[in-house]
């Protein structure tokens, strides 16, 4: 029996239709106590609304129903790759979205700085999103070790973010988070999953060990958590399978590393919405077909408890979709990759508003883009590959299965 990326790779074909998916990361939300409405419902989107009253609307499950997705899993299944075949740890994403040369055997991970308090216990896993320049002289005291002949290279981020890659031989990617996910608790030691990764644990370890001597004295980041072991994949790409000419436009390194994987070219952008708007602005006239957009701040103001701040980022997306549709792309999608609710302070498990708006999009009769509108929409409530295929489809991209 095929899969359904080989089924792809035969229904596929190349069209000039241009496509957007605008990912707003984290976009689904948890009513707020005193309004009832989401950050998404409460949000003042009048051009989303507009899209939502043209288009077709749903609820996303990105990776299955139940199932809280990481910020990777979630991007893969917006692009069709099955998260539960296609993984892949967060180190190489972050190391690859930096352009780091990642070497064969290299083990990558994701790192964070974080807060101990005097017991030992995390107070703060991202150290208060310390500046990305403290982020790097951090780094500097602690790159460069060398652990029973395993080389230690760590290189900052963005605030609190850094990469750390363990270069050396017989190493093995099989490791357990050191990051619980939690505060109050002690950093998790890392073990081994398998059989021949007990060296690489024990590296792992005694690294995290001297990290936290270096970093004693510079309380808030006074220690670090690393989780997403892992070395880099082999994915068929976007072109292999869907014949795209794909471009990201993202500002934030892990999901240029994700673009990387999937065979996108990654375009260079600034920090703000407005700049990324303007690289597409600048690039569409290229013979690129499809755009992933990707949207940060709304997941990280989720994270922090910021309602407001998740509301106001929303609307200043809104307030950009005009000069998107100005160019006429043939089929234009927002959604998000997962849920992360300012009310949770942290990914859930809730399925994401999606609409998609196009020429050939049969209209749903929603009128306004939200949690509660999207669930009566055609798209009712949908798996995360199942919007590629949308895509595909509204943009003359498939051709008809069987006779």
């Amino acid at each position: 029996m095929q899969t359904g990326l080989e089924l792809m790779k035969e229904m596929s074909i190349t069209s000039p239709a241009k496509i957007v998916l605008l990912v707003i990361d984290g976009l689904g939300g948890l009513p707020h106590d005193s309004s009832c409405k989401t950050e998404l419902e409460s949000a003042s989107t009048p051009n989303m609304d507009k899209l939502a009253s043209l288009g077709n609307c749903g609820l996303l499950q990105t990776v299955g129903t139940g199932i809280t997705p990481g910020s990777a899993p979630g991007h893969l299944g917006l692009f069709g790759y099955d998260p539960l075949v296609f993984t892949i740890g967060r180190g190489v994403l972050e190391a690859l979205g930096m352009d780091f040369d990642l070497k064969p055997g290299d083990i990558a991970a994701r790192g964070n700085f974080c807060t101990l308090d005097e017991k030992g216990l995390i107070s703060d896993r991202r150290a208060g999103r310390i500046s990305t320049e403290n982020c790097k002289k951090l780094c500097r005291l602690l790159d460069g070790m060398e652990i029973d002949g395993v080389r230690v290279i760590v290189q900052a981020v963005k605030e609190h973010r850094l990469v750390a890659i363990f270069r050396g031989e017989g190493l093995c990617d099989e490791l357990s988070d050191a990051d619980p996910q939690q505060l109050g608790v002690l950093p998790k030691q890392v073990t081994a999953l398998a059989p021949g990764a007990e060296l690489t644990a024990k590296v792992v370890n005694q690294f995290l060990t001297q990290a936290r001597l270096r970093l004693a004295a510079h309380h808030p980041a006074n220690m670090v958590l690393l989780r997403g072991f892992s070395r880099k994949p082999n994915f068929p790409s976007m072109a292999e399978i869907y014949k795209l000419k794909a471009a990201a436009i993202a500002s934030y390194p892990m999901y240029r590393g994700l673009a990387k994987v999937v065979g996108m070219d990654v375009l260079k952008t600034g920090m703000e919405i407005v700049e990324e708007v303007e690289t597409l602005e600048q690039d569409w006239k290229s013979e690129h077909n499809f755009y992933f957009f990707h949207v940060k701040k709304t997941d990280s103001y989720g994270e922090d408890g910021n309602f407001d701040g998740r509301v106001h980022k929303i609307e200043e997306v809104d307030a950009l979709i005009p000069r998107i549709i100005a160019l006429k792309p043939d089929v234009f999608a927002v959604t998000g990759d997962h849920s992360t609710p300012a009310v949770f302070k942290a990914h859930t498990w809730h399925p994401v508003p999606a609409l998609i708006w196009g020429n050939s999009v049969r209209r749903d009769g929603v009128g306004t883009f939200g949690e509660k509108a999207a669930i009566c929409g055609g798209m009712g409530r949908f798996d995360g590959a199942g919007l590629m295929l949308e895509l595909l489809a509204h943009a003359g991209k498939m051709k008809k299965m069987g006779a």
